[in-house]
């Protein structure tokens, strides 16, 4: 038995058949000559990626980096992916995982001059 968690989980599984399953279509159609295969491959193929996302959005993927032993059979659900991973590329789309602070603009009050043009005036 491996010491290491190899990533198994049921977002990755499920993506990596469909998009197997896309890549034969796709496949056949090359072979096949067929516009209408090669465009369902490429259907399919792109499903792969907005289900694996979707899954992983629900907790059904892990986070980057090692996860504790107790979570690494396949079916384990990442409780904490509702808030997003620190360093997930795939929260950070979806608007989750690491934020930053935001920048206040403060408006000047109506009959103010803006502060860059009262430094331009100087």
């Amino acid at each position: 038995m491996s010491q290491y968690d190899e990533g198994h989980t049921v977002a990755g599984w499920t993506g990596t058949v469909i998009a197997t399953i896309g890549s034969a279509v796709l496949g056949a159609g090359v072979c096949m000559v067929s516009s209408a295969l090669i465009a369902g491959g490429l259907g399919i193929t792109a499903a792969s990626v907005l289900v694996t996302w979707t899954l992983h959005l629900a907790g059904w993927g892990k986070p980057p980096g090692v996860r504790p032993r107790g979570q690494w059979r396949m079916g384990a659900r990442d409780l904490t992916a509702r808030a997003g991973h620190a360093e997930c590329w795939a929260c950070r789309l979806a608007g989750r995982g690491r934020r930053t602070a935001e920048v206040a603009v403060v408006a000047p009050e109506v009959g103010q001059p803006e502060p860059a043009a009262a430094e331009a005036g100087r």
